[in-house]
């Protein structure tokens, strides 16, 4: 068993879809899709982290610092409305979303003490009719009994090109090969930490996004998950 693995099994009867992958995969934007569609709450995993990065940068405290990051975490009072992201009541949504709180978000994502700060609160977002939660490790620790997990996943070069239009998009500096360079390293912290790594649950379903349109990865999801329900 995966040492951060988790044994509690909050509200089982409350369906559960986990959406893992990569950075910079699309599993945020379908996650969202899906969880509106279905009218089911929606877990952002990955802000949480970026969160917490924002805070021990805000508090003077180094990333890797892993006991006073993970004492930080436990402090903080964070809530999602919509496509904002608060913080002790402040809107933090723009100040989470640049580079640099991606990056620390990878590094304290690395440290065992910080991701178990984090359980509680993730739990916390399992509520009827139904989670959608999008991560790295939704489907393999926080919620392993998820009747539906997906794993979704697309080449580096499309992802960086992907988030290079992003950036461009919102009028912010880009630069293709800085972009890849760094999905790159973020994949091999993801992918080689002690806790939590990523990986692909033993019975969740692929899904290669490097040629298939939005919708077309929302359509999939939702009639995978009709297929769950139906079983």
């Amino acid at each position: 068993m995966n040492k951060m693995q988790v044994n509690t099994t909050p509200a089982q009867h409350i369906p559960v879809i986990t959406i893992d992958g990569p950075s910079a995969s699309g599993k945020g934007t379908v996650a969202q899709l899906v969880a509106d569609k279905l009218g089911f709450s929606y877990l952002d995993s990955g802000a949480l982290y970026r969160v917490v990065a924002f805070a021990a940068q805000q508090n003077n405290i180094a990333w890797d610092d892993a006991n006073a990051v993970a004492e930080c975490a436990k402090t903080l009072n964070i809530k999602f409305k919509n496509d904002q992201v608060f913080l002790n009541d402040h809107d933090i949504s723009n100040e989470i979303r640049t580079e640099l709180m991606g990056k620390g978000a990878s590094q304290v994502a690395v440290h065992a003490p910080v991701r178990a700060a984090l359980i509680d609160l993730q739990h916390s977002f399992h509520q009827a009719p139904g989670l959608v939660a999008d991560g790295r490790d939704m489907g393999t620790v926080i919620f392993p009994f998820a009747p539906l997990k997906i794993f979704l996943t697309a080449s580096t070069e499309i992802r960086a090109e992907r988030r290079y239009k992003q950036l461009l998009g919102k009028n912010q500096p880009a630069n293709y090969e800085n972009i890849l360079q760094d999905l790159q390293e973020r994949d091999a912290r993801d992918k080689g930490r002690a806790s939590a790594p990523l990986v692909m649950a033993e019975n969740a379903i692929l899904l290669e996004t490097d040629n298939l349109a939005i919708t077309d990865a929302v359509n999939t999801v939702l009639n995978a998950y009709k297929n769950v329900k139906t079983c």
